[in-house]
């Protein structure tokens, strides 16, 4: 076994969140987990057909960074994005519709499961190759300062969240785009979401310089490493992030070391990882872990915590019902929702 990175920690102050804060937090990560628990069983009965990658083992990355955001502020995904898409406030209904290819998905059936989209929530896309979302993001970034400071927009200052994976930063967007950004200071978060394999590459075996943090350091850029199982480590680490990006101090680059608790995709049998990596990782789960945190100071009770899981599943039901009973796309309107105008 590969000897495992030493997971960084950071001192959460006990009033770091509410409440309030923190059972949003914990439903948004049950969610997350509910949901792509649903479709593996979807999946396997084979009612949902596809590519579908599941992102089991990571929701504290997607909820730390996006639950800091604000809702004008815009996401770009990967192929692994109904979690990104959910906590972005994609209604459920609307991403399961998508992976039955229904009209009432949120990519109108057109995307399935590595392709949504919503430009209502400023979700800017899930993206099958690894690292095509990097230039988009960069893109969206680059038209925020723009709309700012070419043409007088003081209201500009939305913030762009980048999602990818340890394989990506080997490929040359993210190197082009790093670059760019830090030129001109753009308003972006580049989050790595270091699961330790790109599809079946142990990250080790694949970089020169396997702390992906510090590949900042070669921009000018801020480099920020963080424990991607910690979702109150990964939100403070977010918040900073966004603060400097709001105010114009440029982007930062973030690596949350996570790990995936399923294969690669359903279609992956998983027999390269050992089975004594698996369960150091899933000691870690991070649900668990805010769960055990909300108890202990006080901010909820296990009767809290069971009810949300309860809604949460009852959520995921219904959006299975509402896929299932929905129109499939009519052939006429094959080529409708081409461009951005329809």
């Amino acid at each position: 076994m590969v000897q495992e990175r030493s997971l960084p920690s950071l001192s959460i102050p006990q009033t770091a969140i509410t409440r309030e804060q923190g059972l949003m937090l914990y439903e948004d990560m049950v969610l997350g987990r509910t949901f792509e628990d649903k479709c593996a069983e979807m999946y396997y009965r084979g009612r949902m057909f596809g590519f579908v990658h599941l992102y089991n083992g990571q929701e504290a990355v997607s909820t730390g960074v996006i639950k800091a955001m604000r809702p004008d502020d815009y996401v770009c995904s990967t192929y692994r994005d109904h979690v990104h898409a959910l906590s972005a406030g994609i209604p459920a209904r609307e991403v399961m519709a998508e992976l039955f290819g229904k009209a009432t998905g949120c990519s109108k059936g057109r995307g399935g499961s590595m392709h949504l989209f919503s430009a209502k929530h400023n979700f800017l896309g899930g993206f099958a190759f690894v690292a095509e979302g990097i230039p988009v993001a960069t893109g969206a970034a680059f038209q925020t300062l723009y709309r700012r400071q070419v043409m007088g927009d003081a209201k500009a200052d939305q913030v762009t969240a980048c999602f990818f994976g340890d394989g990506a930063s080997n490929n040359g967007q993210f190197f082009e785009c790093l670059n760019m950004a830090a030129l001109w200071k753009l308003p972006i978060l580049f989050v790595v979401e270091n699961n330790k394999w790109a599809i079946g590459m142990a990250h080790e075996r694949a970089s020169s310089e396997t702390e992906i943090y510090k590949k900042a350091k070669v921009f000018g850029m801020v480099g920020e490493e963080v424990d991607g199982m910690d979702v109150l480590a990964v939100r403070t680490v977010a918040e900073a992030a966004i603060a400097r990006a709001r105010a114009g101090e440029g982007p930062t680059l973030i690596e949350a070391l996570t790990y995936r608790f399923r294969g690669h995709s359903l279609a992956d049998p998983d027999e390269l990882r050992s089975k004594e990596e698996k369960e150091f990782w899933l000691k870690r789960d991070p649900i668990k872990k805010l769960g055990a945190y909300l108890v202990e100071q006080e901010l909820a009770t296990g009767e809290d915590l069971r009810a949300i899981e309860q809604k949460v599943q009852a959520i995921v039901e219904d959006a299975v019902t509402f896929a299932e009973q929905s129109p499939e796309p009519k052939p006429e309107e094959l080529y409708d929702y081409i461009f951005a105008d329809e």
